[in-house]
């Protein structure tokens, strides 16, 4: 019988390493190049350049076929599995006690352009009739924090990867051009340094856009920048169990559930309100609230979140369809300048308010 057991299983069922393990490989060597291009040029961010190399590797004629056949198992866990991980190790980055020392104007600021640039960019999104997920995906890579935002929502609305891979090159496009012009326009606002910082906090996308763009005013504008994006950060948690309780809401009505191997299907799970990363993202917050890890321990999981976010990027990336995303390219980057438009003004409004 052990011997029947033995030989039945080992043809249907590949071990998970061998059928991941080319894309996973890949997504680490990715990973080392992102690095060795933040190494060479400190201005470009490691997981902005993870996503670039991504798009590049999935249409260099050379590993096209590697990427799309034996590599994309790997590669699409590399975008789910890792992008989770590293989300729960984004919430050491948040102290309690960090965003409290805002103010509550601030913190109001704040909660005003995040829900003013998610709603915006979603009705502009379905007005110009963008498919799928793409408007919602969009909404919250720019009003939360970039791609990692956009991987915690896509895990919950189940998003297709082609809708989640042109929503990440949109906001990490549109979060590369901030770094070169938001510090131009720091003089001709106005704005003196804590108000620049607050600005590019409340209105660039990614966390390592706003260091690059913020310390071009010095360390008391990258000091409130990042405590500025770090709240945007921690609006993660109740925007993803939010969309959970509105696909739960939306599915009720209807009668239809969606078995575990496929939509439509009846007996399938719905949504929960809490998914257990971003319950893990809250567990990491309220930890590092207790002052009880100590800074070398802080550093390693600021390291080991930044690999794990590239690698997921880099996988991301590497599903991009140029061509495809070239079809509907013209709605898309509509829809990325006005919600950009969005963002920088009602922020830079907020700060004109709070200061």
């Amino acid at each position: 019988m052990a011997l029947t057991l033995r030989t039945t299983a080992g043809p249907t069922a590949p071990p998970l390493l061998h059928r991941t393990g080319p894309g996973l490989l890949l997504a680490c060597l990715g990973t080392a190049a992102a690095w060795a291009v933040h190494a060479a040029v400190p201005a470009v961010p490691r997981l902005t350049a993870a996503v670039v190399l991504g798009i590049a590797a999935a249409h260099l004629p050379g590993l096209r076929p590697i990427v799309r056949g034996p590599a994309r198992p790997g590669l699409s866990l590399a975008g789910r599995r890792l992008m989770r991980a590293g989300i729960v190790l984004l919430g050491l980055a948040l102290g309690l006690d960090d965003l409290l020392g805002l103010g509550w104007a601030t913190v109001a600021m704040v909660l005003a352009v995040v829900a003013a640039t998610f709603a915006g960019t979603v009705w502009l999104g379905r007005r110009l009739g963008l498919p799928g997920d793409q408007p919602l995906l969009v909404a919250t890579g720019y009003s939360i924090c970039g791609a990692s935002a956009i991987g915690a929502v896509a895990e919950t609305a189940g998003s297709d990867e082609e809708d989640v891979a042109a929503s990440v090159a949109l906001v990490t496009l549109c979060g590369t051009l901030a770094i070169a012009v938001l510090p131009l326009l720091h003089h001709p606002l106005g704005l003196d340094a804590p108000g620049f910082g607050r600005w590019v906090g409340a209105s660039v996308h990614d966390v390592g856009q706003v260091v690059a763009t913020a310390q071009t005013a010095g360390p008391v504008a990258l000091r409130e920048a990042v405590v500025v994006k770090l709240m945007r950060v921690l609006l993660l948690a109740p925007l993803v169990a939010g969309t959970a309780l509105a696909l739960a809401r939306r599915a009720r009505p209807s009668g239809v559930a969606t078995a575990p191997g496929g939509k439509g299907s009846a007996g399938a799970r719905r949504p929960s309100p809490v998914p257990l990363f971003v319950a893990g993202f809250l567990l990491a917050v309220a930890v590092r609230s207790t002052g009880l890890l100590p800074d070398a321990a802080l550093n390693l999981a600021q390291d080991g979140r930044e690999l794990l976010l590239a690698a997921a990027l880099f996988g991301l990336g590497s599903a991009v369809d140029l061509p495809a995303l070239l079809r509907t390219g013209g709605r898309i980057a509509l829809l990325g300048l006005g919600s950009w438009a969005v963002v920088a003004g009602v922020s830079y409004i907020g700060v004109l308010l709070t200061r």
